[in-house]
């Protein structure tokens, strides 16, 4: 753990960059183009890259050195960033459609490439602090970036904007490059490691891993599913925040991101330390029960309630949302090297798609009603396949055979089924 909190630090500076650029950019692509159809098909182009890149980067962090996947995803951020920057402005409006889907595809590729490693690098016994420790880092970063962006365009312009973010990029690069940490498995052909991985994991196709895995496939979908989720949120909270006070529209979006931060790190520091004393990782149930908090939460903070009620709604969902990120993420890492990348690669194709679809449809469904019926439907939508996870969990464990008397796991061993799927854990 001694390197990975630099890592966490170089993580964290790059999210901040990415955090500032993502108001400062589309901003930016507006005034350029005078245009709110480029403005959204920027957004598309680069959303859409995300969605494609989480199948590529599931096959690519499954054969390549991801440390190399992660300094050369940051460099080429960085890189696009510059050559936008240093661009004369009759060519900007052009590229900007080349650095939606570099900026797009390399930061999926990178944040795959990182949730597979974290066993590697800190150890599987260490993998919930670590991600605890990483969620905290980007929580933070994605307040002093959103509440910076607006000083920094206003200040020192686009360009000090741009400037800013390829140097965070750059900064997260030196700092991957440098730490003496490992990213795969043992390398050895023996034991499944990446060089006998090299064609298997090609064998890793959403059907098999519906056959091994389907429990983590339904948390998959879960996710998915939160995507959706949050986008109706996202879209709904401007309009909300307006008709509370069409005077201060941002006053209510500040106070509920900011309650919402709080509440996510909060989260983490308590599960760090929950898991220390009980020294298990919470599993599948306490990730559908987490997530049932949390969209019960979003819904709330839309129902009208006063500022205090509200807030605290806000707060609940953001501790609930910090929790089921860390369980998702650590539960993902259970499972086996060779097989993790195509997990996290599909789960952030998922996410993305979830959330992407979400975003049109919330929208279109906001020109005729109201917020709250829209996010309740959403985030309703996460509930109730969540309660069919748990569900599922219960039937499940019914069916599953106690161990037999003649030994602690039986005289055939431990239930494989069990462990493949973190039970009893």
């Amino acid at each position: 753990m001694k390197y990975f909190r630099l890592l966490v630090l170089g993580n964290g500076i790059s999210a901040y960059g990415s955090y500032l650029n993502m108001v400062a950019l589309n901003v930016f692509v507006y005034d350029a183009t005078g245009s709110a159809l480029a403005a959204g098909l920027f957004m598309a182009v680069r959303l859409a890259t995300s969605v494609v890149s989480g199948w590529i980067s599931g096959r690519l962090v499954s054969v390549h050195d991801r440390k190399r996947l992660m300094v050369g995803a940051d460099l080429c951020q960085a890189v696009a960033l510059l050559s936008l920057l240093l661009a004369p402005d009759g060519v900007r409006p052009g590229l900007l459609y080349v650095l939606a889907v570099v900026t797009g595809g390399c930061s999926t590729l990178s944040q795959v490439a990182l949730r597979s490693s974290i066993p590697e690098i800190v150890g599987a016994e260490h993998r919930v602090r670590a991600n605890g420790l990483l969620v905290t880092g980007r929580s933070l970063a994605m307040i002093a970036g959103f509440a910076s962006s607006g000083l920094v365009v206003a200040q020192f312009g686009y360009s000090a904007a741009f400037a800013l973010d390829a140097a965070t990029f750059l900064v997260s690069a030196t700092v991957l490059f440098l730490l003496p940490v490992r990213t795969r498995a043992a390398d050895d052909p023996a034991d499944g490691g990446p060089r006998a991985a090299g064609s298997g994991p090609a064998r890793w196709t959403v059907r098999v891993l519906l056959g091994t895995a389907p429990l983590l496939m339904a948390m998959i979908a879960v996710r998915a599913v939160d995507g959706l989720g949050s986008s109706s949120h996202n879209v709904a909270l401007p309009l909300y925040s307006s008709s509370l006070d069409p005077d201060h529209p941002a006053t209510f979006i500040s106070q509920f991101w900011a309650t919402w931060a709080i509440g996510n790190i909060v989260a983490q520091q308590a599960i760090g330390r929950v898991t220390r004393k009980a020294g298990r990782t919470p599993g599948e149930r306490a990730f559908a029960l987490g997530a049932i908090v949390m969209s019960a939460g979003f819904i709330v903070v839309f129902s009208g309630l006063p500022t205090v009620p509200a807030a605290i709604a806000a707060l609940v969902a953001g501790a609930a949302d910090g929790f089921t990120e860390t369980v998702y993420v650590s539960r993902l890492q259970s499972a086996p090297d060779e097989q993790r990348g195509r997990l996290f690669g599909l789960s952030a194709s998922a996410e993305n798609t979830g959330f992407g679809l979400g975003m049109l449809v919330s929208g279109a469904l906001l020109e005729r009603f109201s917020p709250l019926a829209v996010v309740a439907a959403f985030h309703g939508l996460a509930i109730v396949l969540c309660a069919a996870l748990l569900l599922l969990l219960t039937l499940r464990r019914r069916r599953t055979p106690a161990p037999r008397a003649d030994g602690p796991d039986g005289p055939a061993g431990p239930d494989r089924s069990a462990v493949t799927e973190g039970h009893g854990r």
